[in-house]
């Protein structure tokens, strides 16, 4: 039979380092910590701060 050699690939080793992170974080934390909570915001959406103020009577 022949022995079958196991090599660490660059991939493997990010996924490793990843993986290992990802659970120093939960343990920190608790949970995992998000920092993307808004990607895109809509435009159809209603908000205040994007509709300019109205000119004053005079």
């Amino acid at each position: 039979m022949k022995s079958k050699k196991l090599r660490i690939t660059e991939k493997d080793y990010i996924m490793a380092n990843r993986k290992a992170s990802r659970e120093e974080e939960i343990a920190a934390h608790g949970k995992q910590v998000s920092f993307r909570h808004v990607l895109h915001k809509s435009r159809k959406l209603y908000d205040r701060k994007r509709l300019s103020k109205p000119l004053p009577d005079e």
